[in-house]
């Protein structure tokens, strides 16, 4: 069949091409799951269609050790991204530019993101206000302009499309607003083609050319989608897929199913991070690992408890960037102090009575609105599971028993001492 001069080009099989991008990063990246190569995918598409999205997702590849493939992962998606821009060092000021040069919006590529948000990432809170307002369009800063006093004020746009790679984890304001894949250094058994820019660099540019190409003639379906969510995602997890449904449901195929499982799942792997929110931590593992039915605590049992927990951050908490000290009670109470009892007031700690004894201590009732506010559905376990921990008062005294099993016992005096009992 031969084309006449005067025909129009032939339609962009969206599915077939999106195919073909996750494929291209298959070549070159070893992600933790299948999910992450269809958000990755997605994001990529999404990047040609800021013209016509509300908001954007951000994207972080985070991992705990260097050697991770972050940097490559970032590097094969700067080959199909429109106007990539990669960095480590830039100003606010200079982004802000960017962002408001001729051209067309561009798709900024932020690598060692932990020197922004690290503990020691120091004077960079310009750069983070710009990562983290830059998530919607409208999105604004007011900077001056001008040499010496010859200076005026002008609005500077934020919004635009961010990838970042870093070791460790974000703050909350920039990890609720992203697609977060936790990368992992390559096992023994897992390959992929080493990545030579000379060579490789053209495949992804003419994969990003077709993606400008296909996206071209989307961005009034795209801009007035309403892509269904799936069951349970709300709020800012659905801010953060909305603009990723959109390009599935736009490319069609086997494209909206997947993006919806991807959407779930890695919502789903987010929150249970070792990264969430410490006070999100906090609560849950009061819930279901301390009190685990009981009516109050004593802080000393809680203490106890929480500290013996092998897997969660209490007895090696870093209290300044720099020390590590388990958690106390006045941590204990300042955590806590940010969520309010079913009355609105501040959690705090209050006399327990134990027989003629009033220790400090918590009641479920205070924390039960925190619980059904924050905390995931509960697991169902039983409380008398060998990793939860039960409690009861015994005549004068109160017993709880942690995760080893070993049983302590809080005897009815004013300062309660701890003591093994079995």
């Amino acid at each position: 069949m031969t084309t006449s001069p005067n025909s129009p080009a032939p339609s962009i099989d969206g599915a077939a091409l999106l195919d073909e991008v996750e494929a291209f990063h298959r070549r070159f990246n070893i992600f933790p799951t299948e999910h992450a190569y269809v958000a990755v995918t997605l994001w990529d598409a999404h990047a040609h269609l800021m013209d016509a999205l509300d908001g954007t997702a951000r994207l972080a590849f985070l991992s705990p050790e260097p050697g991770s493939g972050k940097s490559r992962a970032l590097e094969i998606v700067e080959t199909l991204t429109p106007r990539a821009a990669t960095t480590v060092n830039a100003s606010a000021n200079a982004l802000f530019r960017l962002v408001a040069a001729d051209g067309g919006t561009p798709t900024i590529l932020f690598d060692e993101i932990d020197t922004v948000f690290g503990q020691k990432a120091g004077g960079n809170e310009e750069v983070r206000g710009f990562l983290n307002s830059g998530y919607r369009r409208g999105a604004k800063s007011l900077r001056c302009v001008g040499d010496g006093s010859n200076q005026t004020t002008e609005w500077f746009s934020s919004f635009c499309a961010v990838a970042m790679a870093g070791l460790g984890s974000l703050p909350d304001t920039i990890l609720t607003r992203s697609v977060i894949i936790r990368m992992r250094k390559k096992a023994p058994n897992e390959k992929c083609e080493p990545y030579r820019r000379r060579t490789h660099e053209k495949q992804g540019h003419a994969l990003r050319d077709k993606l400008a190409e296909w996206t071209a003639n989307l961005h009034e379906q795209v801009s007035d989608a309403w892509p269904e969510m799936p069951e349970g995602v709300s709020d800012r997890p659905a801010d953060v897929w909305e603009p990723l449904l959109a390009v599935a449901d736009a490319a069609g195929g086997h494209w909206p199913e997947r993006a919806r499982a991807a959407c779930v799942a890695l919502i789903k792997a987010a929150q249970e991070g070792d990264e969430a929110s410490l006070g999100v931590r906090l609560l849950t593992d009061l819930r279901d690992r301390v009190f685990c039915g009981a009516d109050r605590m004593p802080t000393a049992a809680i203490l106890e408890v929480l500290l013996g927990l092998d897997d969660a951050p209490w007895a090696d908490m870093s209290d300044d960037g720099q020390s590590i000290k388990p958690l106390t009670a006045r941590a204990l109470s300042k955590l806590l102090s940010q969520y309010v009892r079913p009355d609105n007031t501040p959690i705090r700690p209050r006399g327990i009575r134990i027989g003629s004894g009033t220790p400090k201590g918590y009641y479920s009732e205070d924390l039960s609105d925190a619980w059904a506010r924050y905390c995931p559905p509960h697991p169902g376990e039983s409380a008398t599971s060998a990793t939860s921990a039960t409690s009861q008062v015994n005549g004068g005294d109160f017993v709880a028993e942690g995760p080893s099993g070993t049983r302590h016992m809080f005897a009815e005096t004013d300062t309660p001492t701890l003591r093994s009992v079995g």
